[in-house]
């Protein structure tokens, strides 16, 4: 067993926000290693050789220290670091407004500059965020649908759904079914590879979306190609992959719809813009800046020398360098290209909101923020200053997990991010808020702290690095309210004791799972519906997990054995799964959810059975009601199967009926099935 940090060091970690032990479970507290205690102090540039020497150090520092790089306020509130500071300090505040103030009181909201200047001369710079104090509650109680996009192929897709399927489902959910919003995957750019990551949560970019989702025929440049002769190969292609995940069950072939989509999209960039498209496409590159600079230069020099920019000549691995500023001029013509099809994208998922909101939607399209970036991605090579050199973001080991996890993304050093301002944090954010009406955050227990698994080792020597939570919220808060956008964080899994509860003083909506969610304080039983939170976003699966038929037959777990996934025999898992599910069916049927479909139909039928399961969600307080769109139609597969990787077809199967079929949204538009669904959450 590795040897646990000394006094020393362990104090040395805490001053920065390093975990010295963590608890698998609230009765268990295991201690981390010396050694990854040492790298992840590394990662943040502290040399702990010399733990005492380095612990001096560091409070010297922090005595010295007058602020903090940056300081929160909220508005409403008095100015808490105000507190800290020597009596007769003065303050100086430049608003992000442009004013400037000589107290902290009564500041709107933004990030401001701020310096105090103390009675002994000491001055300090920092970064002042002044931020509402919460996020409004999602506008009234609505249900909405779950999806991920590339599984819902309309007739008109290339080979996998896109924006223009997004457009088309959330006006008609929106005006025939009185849907209140629609959530979808990630949309973030990928990592081009052979085959590409089909994974949207191991994205090139979480700040720009992927040009695979765009719907070609809705580009105005589109019908003005000159030679539509040139365009009608790819559209035939397109058509035959379609017809053969439609018609013949092959696999969603994301590299081959790219491929068809890339030759249309160098086809209809040869069309002049009009003097209106070229002046909103200016206006686009002067927002993007730098940010839009290095995607796309990322993505012109990946052509050249490959997806990995680690492995790329020495010179282009720093985005600063006089090499790369030399190949992006030499490769201007594809930087422009890449900057183009961000700006198309970012376009069509502007025009699916308004859409979404033409169409009656309160809320209107939910996005999703990966909790990380590849590590051979945009990202990780444009702001390689922000990431923790050497480190991957996972999990702990828990019951569930005796390995721990690695999910192979490189964390941020809050550090880093706390000098900018939180720069990165607050662009990413202010551009996705730009066309979601909502936003999941995946993995939000990350705004506080994440486990960082030093390259090369496994998970379990790994230890947790805190995050200045209050910073993360502040910015999530001032940005979401600047854009009227709602937040729902996924908290599922182990959550640190206060973590839920600050995310609801600050509006963060939560996750509910019908599965898990039991009295684990009590007798373990199914919760009942009026114990449920209010601040959630209720659903009955995920994609992560199996959809709600395959849950009720118990065809998750001969799926997870035909895969060899199973820890133990399949008979207990059987029976484990069986018992699950009868103590739910007995709660449906005590609360009398638990009725035919209509006509005298079968109460204990799979339909009249998942009927009941989202009649019960309606019955919880859950403000926000989801259905995962897959069970709208008896679809038996889960999207992800987590364990797996060429074992199974995770990120590539349409949406299938009961028996394996693939729909289409023109299917599920005049699926009975569907609407019957429907009509248990419209009903009053």
């Amino acid at each position: 067993m590795a040897a646990p940090p000394g006094p020393e060091l362990s104090r040395l970690a805490e001053s920065y926000g390093v975990g010295t032990s963590y608890q698998p479970s609230p009765d268990r507290t295991v201690a981390a290693s010396a050694t990854a205690v040492t790298l992840a102090l590394a990662a943040l540039g502290v040399d702990a050789g010399d733990p005492a020497a380095a612990l001096a150090a560091r409070e010297r520092e922090l005595r010295e220290r007058l602020l903090p790089p940056t300081v929160v306020c909220w508005s409403g509130s008095p100015p808490a670091f105000v507190a800290d500071l020597p009596e007769g300090t003065r303050l100086r505040i430049e608003t992000e407004q442009g004013e400037t103030r000589s107290a902290a009181d009564q500041l709107p909201p933004g990030v401001h500059r701020l310096t105090a200047t103390a009675p002994d001369g000491r001055t300090a710079d920092a970064h002042l965020i002044v931020a509402p104090p919460r996020l409004p509650a999602p506008p009234g109680r609505s249900y909405g649908l779950l999806v991920q996009l590339y599984s819902l192929l309309s007739h008109r897709s290339w080979g996998m759904g896109d924006l223009g399927d997004l457009a088309e489902l959330t006006s008609w959910a929106g005006r025939a079914l009185g849907a209140g919003f629609v959530q979808v995957n990630p949309l973030h750019a990928a990592v081009p590879g052979a085959p590409t990551d089909p994974s949207p949560y191991r994205p090139s970019s979480r700040r720009f979306p992927d040009p695979v989702h765009l719907r070609i025929e809705d580009i105005p440049e589109y019908a003005q190609v000159a030679d539509s002769e040139r365009l009608r190969a790819p559209r035939e292609r397109a058509e035959r992959l379609r017809e053969a995940v439609l018609e013949k069950s092959a696999l969603i072939d994301r590299d081959a719809v790219w491929e068809l989509k890339r030759e249309a999209l160098e086809l209809v960039r040869e069309v002049p813009l009009g003097p209106g498209r070229r002046a909103a496409y200016a206006d686009y590159l002067a927002e993007g800046g730098e940010a839009l600079e290095d995607h796309a230069t990322w993505c012109a020099l990946a052509e050249v020398h490959g997806s990995d920019w680690r492995s790329w000549p020495a010179g282009l691995r720093d985005p600063r360098s006089a090499e790369t500023a030399r190949a992006r001029g030499e490769l201007m013509d594809r930087v422009d290209f890449y900057s183009r099809l961000a700006w198309l994208t970012e376009s069509q998922l502007g025009a699916a909101q308004r859409v979404a909101r033409e169409a009656g939607m309160p809320v209107g399209v939910v996005h999703d923020l990966a909790v990380g970036v590849h590590p051979e991605g945009a990202d990780a090579w444009a702001q390689q200053a922000y990431f923790a050199a050497g480190m991957s973001v996972g999990a702990p080991p828990d019951a569930f997990n005796a390995r721990g996890q690695d999910w192979g993304l490189p964390p941020w050093r809050p550090d880093r991010l706390a000098e900018s301002g939180y720069a990165p944090y607050r662009q990413l954010l202010r551009a996705l808020f730009r066309y979601a009406g909502a936003l999941r955050i995946d993995h939000v227990m990350g705004l506080f702290r994440l486990w960082w698994v030093p390259q090369g080792r496994p998970p379990t020597e790994g230890t947790y690095v805190r995050y200045d939570a209050e910073a993360m919220l502040a910015v999530l808060v001032l940005e979401a309210s600047r854009a009227g956008a709602v937040v729902i964080g996924e908290d599922l899994g182990t959550v640190e004791p206060g973590v839920r509860e600050v995310l609801r003083e600050r509006g963060v909506q939560g996750t509910s799972v019908l599965w898990f969610e039991r009295d684990w304080e009590g007798d373990g039983r199914p919760l009942p519906p009026e114990r449920w939170r209010a601040d959630c976003l209720a659903t009955a699966t995920t994609h992560d997990l199996p959809p709600t038929a395959s849950r009720l037959t118990g065809e998750h777990v001969e799926l997870r054995d035909g895969l060899g996934l199973l820890t133990r025999p399949l008979d207990e898992e059987r029976a484990e799964a069986s018992a699950d599910t009868a103590e739910w069916l007995e709660l449906l049927a005590r609360l009398g959810l638990l009725h035919g479909t209509g006509g005298g139909a079968d109460p204990s039928s799979e339909e009249a059975q998942i009927q009941a399961v989202h009649r019960f969600l309606l019955h919880t307080p859950a403000r926000m009601v989801g259905i995962w769109l897959p069970d709208t139609v008896g679809d038996r597969r889960p999207q992800n199967l987590p364990g797996t990787w060429d074992q199974y077809p995770n990120w590539r199967l349409p949406i299938a009926d009961g028996e394996g079929r693939a729909v289409t949204l023109e299917d599920l538009a005049a699926s009975p099935r569907l609407h019957a669904l429907v009509e248990v959450l419209r009903a009053p």
